[in-house]
């Protein structure tokens, strides 16, 4: 894996792994814990968001925990993106800010999605991926 502030060099200036990349991202180990202990299997499918959906949402009670869940909730909503939409890939803003770029140059702010669903409930994070996953 060849994430550039993990160590060793690229090869060339400004190069970057997209695989080392999904892989970090993928990583979503607030929620994953959350899933796991209320018995929903992430498995990076579109059902994995649809079961995070059903979930009863005791986060909302803990205001320290809220925003690390919606980033995390973002990025694994990203992560089914990458891996299930053809064309689909991660992108870093300027700002650090993840994306995911759909092959028809679109952008998606996964983040902000995730937020809101931590925060709301609405959208539904299968809904986000049903919408995006359509254009």
């Amino acid at each position: 894996m060849k994430i550039p502030f993990l160590g060793g060099r690229p090869e060339k200036r400004g190069a970057v792994d997209p695989e080392g990349i999904a892989e970090l991202l993928a990583e979503c180990e607030l929620l994953r814990s959350l899933a796991f202990r209320a018995g929903v299997r992430l498995d990076d499918s579109a059902e994995s968001l649809e079961a995070l959906d059903q979930l009863l949402p005791r986060w909302r009670d803990d205001p320290e925990v809220l925003p690390w869940l919606g980033n995390d909730a973002g990025l694994y909503l990203g992560t089914v993106l990458v891996r299930t939409v053809p064309g689909a890939s991660w992108m870093i803003r300027a700002d650090g800010q993840p994306l995911v770029r759909l092959a028809s140059g679109r952008e998606f702010d996964v983040v902000a999605a995730g937020r809101e669903w931590a925060v709301n409930g609405v959208p539904e994070l299968s809904q986000w991926y049903g919408e995006v996953a359509e254009t």
